[in-house]
């Protein structure tokens, strides 16, 4: 009779920790959108806020350029995020709109839209029609 052991990997891979990364991340950056828009005295506000101001654009972003290698998508979602966050406080600055809440409404409306053409376009794909 043979016995076989079961062989455990010595080290986490990195696709096992990606979902987990991910939803901390989301946590972070939705705990920063919160703390801004209800207007709460934390020490932790600016830091997370500031998370999610580069964050949310930057995950929409970086779905839009699936294709790319990591790294370059990883940097042109991050380029992108700081044009987003600087073209909205100019927008609002030269309107005499500005506050914190409505940056962080307009990224938060911003990234979805991003998020939600990128899905439609991969819905679109996936039945074979083009844009």
């Amino acid at each position: 009779m043979q016995t076989t052991r079961i062989r455990r990997p010595s080290r986490a891979s990195g696709t096992e920790l990606t979902p987990l990364l991910a939803g901390a991340a989301t946590a972070v950056a939705g705990g920063g959108a919160l703390l801004a828009l209800t207007g709460t005295d934390s020490p932790l506000r600016a830091p997370l806020t500031l998370f999610f101001l580069i964050a949310a654009p930057a995950a929409g972003i970086a779905a839009a350029l699936r294709g790319f290698d990591p790294f370059a998508r990883a940097l042109a979602s991050l380029a992108g995020s700081v044009v987003l966050n600087m073209l909205v406080a100019q927008g609002m600055l030269a309107t005499h709109r500005w506050s914190a809440r409505g940056g962080v409404m307009a990224m938060a409306v911003i990234s979805a839209l991003i998020l939600l053409l990128v899905l439609i376009r991969r819905h679109r794909a996936a039945k074979g029609q083009d844009l």
